[in-house]
C-alpha cells in the first residue's frame, strides 16, 4: 500500500519515479519495508554527508527539539543553535566571507544571494554558466543554462546572460554592467565537470576590473566533499557571495548565503526586509549544522575523502567507463551512452546498490555516498558495479 499510497497522493517529479519503500536508514544503508538493505552510494543527492541518522546529529536534534523548536521569523530573536554556528563557520571561512544568512534550502539560497548582489552593486545583469544549475525557483531557473528545462515556465528574470564554463575568452562578457557572475565551482548537473587551468582566479579577476561580484555556488561540493571544506580553496579563488546547502545538517532541509557584514547590512534598508524568510536558521535545522561542522571538522573526514577517491579510481576500471571525473567523493562515471547508464543504475538497484542520475549529462552516473563510508563498503559497492557492467548486453539494432 505504501507505494501505491505515494503514487495516488503525493505529487511526483517524474512518470516513473524509482519507488524504494523505506523502512529506515542507518549509516551507509538504508532498509526497505521488506528488511532489505540498500548501500547507499548517492547520500540523497550529497545531502547526508554524515550517513543516516548519525548518533550526534540524531542526539543534537533530540536536545534541540525538546528546548524549543521555532519561537520567531529569522533575524529578530537571538538563538543559540544558529548564532553558535555562523560563528563557527566565520571561523573556518576567508575575512570577507563572516556574515551567513540561514535560510531554507539551497536554491533559496541562490534567490537571496542575487537579490544580495544587485542590490549592493545597483546593477542589474547576472552572468551565468552554459549547463548550469542552481536550483528551481524562478531566479534560479533563470541562471539555468538549459533551454528544454526552464523554456516551459518562460518569462523569467530579465537581464541574465551565459558564458561557458572553463572558456577565457567568454570572460569579456562581464562588463561594467554586470552585478554578479554566478557559478557551480564544480558543475554539478552538466557531469561534475572541473575548473581548469585557472580558470575560476581568472573569473575573480575580471569580476575585480569591473566591480561585479563573484558568486560561488558551493551547495554541492561543500562541507568536505571534495577533500576541502569547499571546493574553492583548491583553486584559489574565494568568492564575494558564498552559497551552501545540501550536505549542510546532514539531511536536514537547509541553506545559506554567506558575504561580508558590509554588503549583507544592504539588506536592511532600502528596503528593510531585504530578504526575509519564517522558518530560515530554524533552531533544530541550526543545531544539526552545528553538529555536523564540528563533526566535520574536527575528524579527518576531510582529508580521508581524497583517499577514498583513489580507492574508487583504482576499483572502478571496466571497459564501459570511459572516464571519471569529479573530485573526492563528489564523482561521476562516464559512459559511451545513456542505456547502459540506465542499465547500471536500474540493475544495481535490484542488486541492492543506490546510484543515480545526474541532471543534465545522460551518459554519467552519480557517485556521491557519505563521507563516512567504510573502504569495506566502498569495495562492496565497485565490486557490485564491475559485476553489473561485465553482465551488460547491448540492445540490438534492427
Amino acid at each position: 500500500m505504501l507505494k501505491e499510497d505515494f503514487l495516488k497522493y503525493q505529487a511526483q517529479t517524474t512518470p516513473h519515479p524509482l519507488g524504494l519503500e523505506v523502512s529506515h536508514a542507518k549509516g551507509s544503508y538504508i532498509y526497505d519495508i521488506k528488511g532489505n538493505k540498500h548501500l547507499d552510494f548517492v547520500a540523497g543527492v550529497s545531502a547526508c554527508s554524515l550517513g543516516h541518522c548519525h548518533p550526534k546529529i540524531v542526539q543534537a536534534v533530540k536536545e534541540q527539539a525538546e528546548k524549543y523548536m521555532h519561537v520567531m521569523v529569522y533575524g529578530e530573536y537571538a538563538q543559540q543553535p544558529a548564532v553558535a554556528y555562523t560563528k563557527l563557520l566565520a571561523s573556518l571561512l576567508p575575512k570577507n566571507l563572516e556574515t551567513t544568512y540561514l535560510v531554507n534550502s539551497g536554491t533559496e539560497a541562490i534567490e537571496g544571494a542575487i537579490k544580495l548582489a544587485r542590490r549592493f552593486t545597483g546593477r542589474s545583469q547576472l552572468i551565468a554558466a552554459k549547463h548550469a544549475y542552481h536550483g528551481n525557483t524562478m531566479g534560479s531557473l533563470s541562471l539555468m543554462g538549459h533551454e528544454e528545462r526552464k523554456g516551459a515556465f518562460r518569462p523569467l528574470i530579465p537581464d541574465v546572460g551565459f558564458i561557458q564554463f572553463n572558456l577565457e575568452s567568454d570572460l569579456e562578457k562581464i562588463t561594467e554592467k554586470t552585478a554578479a557572475v554566478v557559478l557551480e565551482t564544480i558543475q554539478g548537473g552538466a557531469g561534475f565537470i572541473l575548473p581548469k587551468d585557472g580558470y575560476l582566479e581568472k573569473v575573480r579577476k575580471r569580476c575585480d576590473e569591473v566591480g561585479a561580484m563573484l558568486i560561488l555556488d558551493e551547495i554541492q561540493p561543500g562541507f568536505g566533499r571534495t577533500g576541502k571544506l569547499f571546493a574553492f580553496e583548491h583553486y584559489n579563488c574565494t568568492p564575494d557571495i558564498l552559497v551552501i546547502g545540501k550536505g549542510m545538517a546532514s539531511g536536514l532541509p537547509v541553506g545559506a548565503f554567506v558575504a561580508s557584514r558590509q554588503m549583507m547590512d544592504s539588506l536592511q534598508v532600502s528596503p528593510k526586509l531585504g530578504h526575509i524568510t519564517t522558518f530560515g536558521g530554524n533552531p533544530v535545522i541550526a543545531a544539526a549544522s552545528l553538529a555536523t561542522l564540528k563533526e566535520i571538522t574536527e575528524n579527518q573526514l576531510i582529508e580521508l575523502t581524497l583517499k577514498k577517491e583513489r580507492l574508487f579510481r583504482t576499483l572502478l576500471v571496466h571497459p564501459l567507463i570511459k572516464e571519471i571525473r569529479g573530485k573526492g567523493l563528489m564523482l561521476a562515471l562516464l559512459f559511451e551512452k545513456s542505456e547502459i547508464v540506465n542499465y547500471l543504475v536500474l540493475e544495481s538497484a535490484k542488486k541492492g546498490l543506490i546510484l543515480f542520475w545526474l541532471l543534465f549529462e545522460p551518459k554519467a552516473v552519480r557517485i556521491s555516498p557519505p563521507l563516512t563510508i567504510s573502504e569495506k563498503e566502498i569495495a562492496e559497492g565497485c565490486d557490485q558495479i564491475i559485476s553489473v557492467l561485465n553482465a551488460y548486453k547491448p540492445t540490438p539494432v534492427n
